[in-house]
Order: C-alpha cells, then sequence, then structure tokens
C-alpha cells in the first residue's frame, strides 16, 4: 500500500499547477485591462505615441500571459503525478477558455490602434 504522505504530495503538486496557471491567467486579464485603460484615460497626459506605445505593449503582454498559462498548465516541466484525488480540469477547457481569452486580446489590441483615445 502507498504511503498517504506520497499521495498527499501528488495532491498538492495538482493543485499548485492549478494556483500558477490561475495566477498566469489573472496577470494576463490585469494587463489587459491596464493597456485598455491607458488607451482610454491618458489622452491629456501623454503623447499618443507613448499611449500607444505603453497600451499595445501591456495587451501583447496579455495575449503572453494567456498562451503561457495553457503551456505551463499543459507541460508543467516534471513527472505528472500517477495518482491524485484531484480531479484536473480538462485539456479541452484550458485551450477553449484561453483561445477566446487570445481572441479577447486581439480584439483589444485593435481597439488600442484604431480606437479614439479618451481624455479631454
Amino acid at each position: 500500500m502507498d504511503d498517504p504522505r506520497v499521495l498527499y504530495a501528488a495532491d498538492r503538486t495538482v493543485l499548485a499547477a492549478e494556483r500558477t496557471y490561475a495566477a498566469w491567467v489573472r496577470t494576463g486579464l490585469v494587463a489587459l485591462v491596464a493597456g485598455v485603460g491607458a488607451k482610454t484615460s491618458l489622452g491629456s497626459v501623454l503623447p499618443e505615441w507613448a499611449i500607444l506605445f505603453n497600451a499595445t505593449l501591456l495587451v501583447l503582454f496579455s495575449g503572453f500571459c494567456f498562451a503561457v498559462a495553457v503551456w505551463r498548465e499543459l507541460r508543467p516541466g516534471h513527472d505528472s503525478p500517477r495518482r491524485s484525488d484531484v480531479w484536473r480540469l480538462p485539456r479541452l477547457l484550458l485551450v477553449v477558455v484561453n483561445g477566446g481569452l487570445l481572441l479577447v486580446s486581439l480584439g483589444a489590441l485593435m481597439g488600442v490602434w484604431f480606437g479614439r483615445t479618451g481624455g479631454t
């Protein structure tokens, strides 16, 4: 019979991978909001080129975070535990959700480039 400490360690490994996934998605969402917010609120503070540069960088970083989140979850860099009582998120769900977030980032990037800069 397996040592229960080994089984608990496997559960912690799975949960740690999901926390890492959540952290990447959270960081991507914050970068996306910051990029759109920079475009809409910095019109009277910075020149247009600086706003576009910073907003573009933040939105591109959000897309990077969404892609890395899936990559790190699917390829964690270590052997996945053979047995765990924790159910993993389905791979297809991760790809679909983060693919949708990438499309949102692309739409936000188009809005940053072609939308009206806010400010008075």
